[in-house]
């Protein structure tokens, strides 16, 4: 796999954030919907601890390239 073909998982227990860098377009709307969460020059660049499922479901949801998508964790 080549390195700009990474998907990684990020979790706070209740929701998993899939993030697949290939399709990132940099569009920074997770940035500017839940910055407590999205840490672009930070790694891990992804804290789900800091926000609620919620919140995160609905920063997701306004991804337009598909490269943040999300389940939920069954218990």
């Amino acid at each position: 796999m080549e390195t700009n073909d990474l998907t990684k998982e990020y979790s706070n227990g209740k929701v998993t954030i899939v993030w697949k860098n290939a399709l990132c377009i940099h569009s920074a709307n997770c940035v500017k919907n839940n910055p407590d969460v999205f840490h672009p020059k930070e790694k891990p660049w992804i804290l789900p601890e800091n926000s609620t499922t919620d919140k995160i479901i609905e920063t997701i949801n306004k991804c337009p390239s598909g490269a943040l998508s999300y389940y939920k964790n069954t218990i």
